[in-house]
């Protein structure tokens, strides 16, 4: 593995803006000619029933984005850019060891009445207990990630655009063009 090669990880607690923020960066990227792939980790293990073997399907998530991630590296070079969540050094290694890449993330966070609110307006009645179910964890999820510390960089994303977050993430990692002056919003 190159020093150069890594994956940016946008990591964070539930409703704090990882998976807007991921479609702002791909669009930042894109609009730079940077090359590049996304992918939202919560995809690559959605499948029930799970596994006797694999609680919580983590072996058959990381297969997934590897193979995933081969097909994209196929076509030519490009930055990796991952929304999910890393709680402790054991999943930021089931990553780094799936994709062959260094793995860097950076949480983004907000406020609990800032997370609550965008939770709220994710899920439709109909999906009540899935946001009960968030609105029950983000708050210790939000703490575990605190406690980890392994993330280079917090941003706070309470008062920030997901295109600002966007542009601060790629920001941190020199990915804008010196001189970057956005003409949108």
């Amino acid at each position: 593995m190159a020093a150069s090669e890594y994956a940016i990880f946008l990591n964070g607690s539930y409703g704090v803006g990882k998976s807007s923020t991921l479609d702002h960066i791909g669009d930042l990227l894109f609009r730079t000619e940077q090359p590049f792939s996304l992918m939202d980790v919560d995809w690559f293990h959605r499948s029930w029933p799970v596994a006797d073997f694999d609680h919580g399907n983590k072996i058959i998530e990381a297969e997934n984005m590897a193979f995933v991630w081969s097909n994209y590296r196929r076509v030519g070079p490009r930055r990796l850019v991952i929304s999910g969540v890393i709680s402790d050094q054991r999943v930021h290694d089931r990553y780094r060891d799936a994709l062959g890449l260094e793995v860097r993330p950076v949480r983004l966070i907000a406020s609990p009445e800032t997370t609550e609110l965008r939770l709220h307006g994710r899920y439709s009645a109909s999906q009540s207990d899935a946001l009960t179910w968030h609105l029950e964890r983000h708050l210790e999820l939000t703490r575990q990630l605190a406690e980890a510390d392994l993330d280079e960089a917090v941003i706070d994303t309470d008062k920030l655009s997901p295109h600002r977050v966007a542009e601060r993430v790629l920001s941190h990692f020199g990915l804008l063009p010196a001189g970057w002056k956005n003409d949108r919003t």
